[in-house]
């Protein structure tokens, strides 16, 4: 396995049985950095250092890591063009927070059996409000009416 000892110096390909020998006479452990390399890469360090470190670096990912809500926005058939006026400077305010927003068209007894490309132009209606920039999915079919995901534009 090739070897690195604490200072980060590569002291070359070695065995086993001698990298620990090495890793002793320093009073320090042998860990596999990298198992997958051929030859497999050791380091002579602390091992409570070592975990430290990976722990530093884990935490320091998750904070640059952004969480994307998904928001939801719920219509009717019958909804009022005020009321959808509304809802689309809500679902604004959420594109501009940078989270996907799930609309909803809500469907109720007979309504469920209507033509799709009626259903479809209420929901294109709220589309045609929003004003921020988007990316949209296809309109699916659930149990209580049609949905349709959209997210802001990279």
């Amino acid at each position: 396995m090739r070897v690195i000892d604490q200072e980060g110096k590569n002291l070359g390909v070695l065995a086993t049985e001698e990298a620990l020998r090495l890793a002793r006479e320093v009073g320090m452990d042998l860990i596999e950095i990298s198992p997958a390399a051929n030859p497999p890469v050791a380091k002579i360090m602390d091992r409570g250092k070592y975990f430290y470190e990976q722990e530093k670096k884990r935490r320091a990912a998750a904070k640059k890591q952004k969480d994307v809500e998904i928001k939801s926005v719920r219509i009717g058939i019958g909804t009022s063009p005020h009321d959808l006026e509304m809802k689309a400077q809500q679902a604004d305010e959420f594109l501009k927070e940078g989270n996907k927003i799930k609309i909803d068209l809500a469907l109720r007894g007979r309504e469920k059996y209507l033509d799709r490309k009626f259903l479809e132009g209420r929901i294109e209606r709220v589309l045609s409000i929003i004003s921020h920039g988007f990316e949209k999915d296809v309109i699916k079919k659930g149990p209580r009416g049609l949905s349709l995901t959209i997210g802001p534009k990279k």
